[in-house]
């Protein structure tokens, strides 16, 4: 039996934003791999094998995916939203890389809608320009290239999306934001707050730079930062194709 490893987006949370070709692959799969709560949206069934693990052990996970693939078992590592943004995709192939013989594993990457896109398609287009996903967590970065990156981004007029805005381990760094993007923009352009988006938990804010408070983010909302030109057009939020 000829081993593979599929690493797969589940999307932001209603299912029905599962992809056909991620579906497809969990029906063929003989183990999944991933965090918890992501592994504990894969259906069980006679001959599928579940392996959840904790948070901060993604190398593990992607070693063990791998080890399992050089056996002959067909491996889908699961990630919420889609795999390459903030996920396992990356984890899988820094796991890879310290290997011998890379070229020996059947990998393919399975895209998902992320978080981001789909609270973008909720508030309206507010990432209908160019516009910079950052992940505020500084688990796995310095947080002063944190503060350079949203420095740099505000300057340059992106629109922004925020992963991991607010953390029990991190208190008042989402305040820091905050007072960095007022430093760096005026106080009419667009924040928008979308937490747990496509759940039952859904909500949906929006309130200017200058009106937008810390506590308005949890680790389940994802935050849109709209540029300059970002309006309101009814409910809905966009930033127009022309800009400048």
């Amino acid at each position: 039996m000829s081993g593979w490893v599929k690493v797969a987006g589940l999307g932001p949370g209603d299912e029905a934003m599962v992809t056909d070709q991620v579906r497809s692959a969990l029906a063929d799969a003989t183990d999944v791999v991933g965090y918890i709560p992501y592994v504990a949206r894969v259906a069980e069934r006679p001959g599928l094998r579940l392996h959840p693990s904790d948070n901060r052990v993604e190398i593990d996970r992607a070693n063990h995916a791998l080890d399992m693939a050089a056996e002959g078992r067909r491996v889908v590592v699961v990630s919420s939203g889609d795999p390459g943004v903030f996920a396992m995709a990356a984890a899988l192939f820094e796991a890879l890389e310290a290997r011998s013989d890379p070229d020996a594993f059947d990998i393919e990457i399975l895209p998902g809608i992320t978080a981001m896109l789909a609270a973008a398609a909720r508030l309206g287009a507010p990432l209908g320009h160019d516009f910079c996903a950052i992940n505020l967590s500084d688990n796995l970065k310095p947080w002063d290239l944190i503060e350079k990156r949203l420095r740099l981004a505000a300057q340059g007029g992106f629109a922004m999306a925020f992963y991991n805005p607010r953390a029990a381990s991190r208190p008042g760094r989402f305040e820091r934001v905050l007072d960095i993007l007022r430093a760096e923009l005026p106080g009419h352009v667009l924040v928008s707050f979308a937490r747990a988006v496509t759940t039952a938990e859904e909500a949906l804010r929006t309130v200017r730079l200058d009106e937008a408070t810390a506590d308005m983010a949890d680790m389940r909302t994802m935050v849109i930062v709209g540029n300059e030109d970002t309006r309101r057009v009814g409910r809905w939020v966009y930033s127009p194709r022309r800009a400048g």
